[in-house]
């Protein structure tokens, strides 16, 4: 973590491997800063695990960087750019990758047949070989575009690679003040 990171930033990216926790970290994000949440899985995916196009995608997505407050949940490389050049803070979590395994195939068993609140409605939980093989090989596979990004950003960007890092961090930021202008956060699917 750095010094330099803002203590109430308006507008973060949460990012990294699947099972490493991002929704997690950003549902305590949300209600620890009081700033809507986004979850990008929610925003591409529809009834039945059907994709919507890009050119919808992106329009959702611009709509929301266009707010002044938000935090973005989800990886979704080809967007990552818009995503991390307006962000006050992107914060990537790099956990090795036999947790995040462990989590996923966790979280997969215990949710199977069941929607996720961070998922789009009508996309239960599936055993998927290809999605474990992603989460196996997202360190030399993907986790290299990310960082490229990343480094053009230096300042707003931190790492945390454990889950105790993203506590600290979590735990560093302050939250505003609650005011007329600043309410609690509304609770979100």
């Amino acid at each position: 973590m750095t010094d330099a990171l803002p203590r109430y930033p308006r507008r973060i990216a949460v990012i990294g491997c699947p099972g490493a926790g991002k929704s997690t970290l950003s549902r305590a994000l949300a209600e620890r800063l009081r700033l809507p949440l986004h979850h990008l899985d929610r925003l591409w995916w529809r009834p039945g695990w059907v994709e919507t196009s890009t050119d919808d995608f992106d329009e959702k997505l611009m709509t929301i960087l266009d707010t002044d407050a938000w935090i973005l949940d989800g990886n979704y490389s080809r967007t990552l750019e818009a995503r991390v050049s307006r962000a006050d803070l992107v914060i990537l979590l790099d956990y090795p990758r036999r947790l995040c395994l462990w989590r996923a195939v966790r979280r997969i068993l215990t949710g199977l047949g069941h929607t996720r609140p961070d998922m789009a409605p009508g996309c239960p939980e599936r055993l998927d070989r290809e999605f474990l093989s992603y989460i196996w090989h997202f360190r030399r596979d993907v986790r290299p575009r990310l960082a490229a990004v990343l480094a053009d950003y230096p300042g707003r960007c931190v790492t945390c690679r454990s889950p105790r890092e993203a506590q600290r961090l979590l735990e560093s930021l302050t939250p505003p003040e609650p005011s007329p202008t600043n309410p609690p956060p509304t609770p979100q699917p």
